[in-house]
């Protein structure tokens, strides 16, 4: 329980929430646009469903002894808990794969949801990761 709610809350897991709004957004708009459009019309949705969320965070990396304050961005945090990658590309790459782990991890998240768009169905541009 978080909070005072159930585990079928959404915001227990607020990923099956993030999915349901992305095949809302991919059944509107279909695959073929830009990252950015996407992006944007599933900020819309999140603030909506009320689940807060963070965009374009910058997320450090500690090497050693030197840290960089901005390593990369992630594209979506949402409720402090799920890094969000949003991609609009023809295959899903291992690396993209490989790339969300690590932010997922960097980011301090327990999950990391890699959404590609630029599939027929949305189901087959998820990938869902346990850091």
């Amino acid at each position: 329980m978080i909070g005072g709610m159930t585990d079928d809350s959404p915001l227990s897991d607020p990923t099956r929430e993030i999915i349901r709004l992305g095949i809302v957004i991919h059944r509107a708009l279909g695959p073929g646009l830009l990252e950015a459009i996407y992006l944007q019309c599933l900020c819309w949705e999140l603030d909506r469903a009320g689940l807060r969320y963070a965009r374009e965070v910058p997320v450090p990396l500690v090497y050693r002894d030197m840290r960089w304050d901005r390593a990369f961005r992630a594209d979506l945090i949402v409720e402090d808990t799920v890094l969000v990658e949003l991609k609009a590309v023809e295959h899903v790459l291992p690396v993209h794969k490989a790339q969300t782990l690590s932010y997922t991890r960097l980011s301090g998240c327990s999950i990391g949801l890699l959404m590609n768009f630029n599939v027929a169905l949305l189901k087959d541009g998820l990938h869902r990761f346990i850091a």
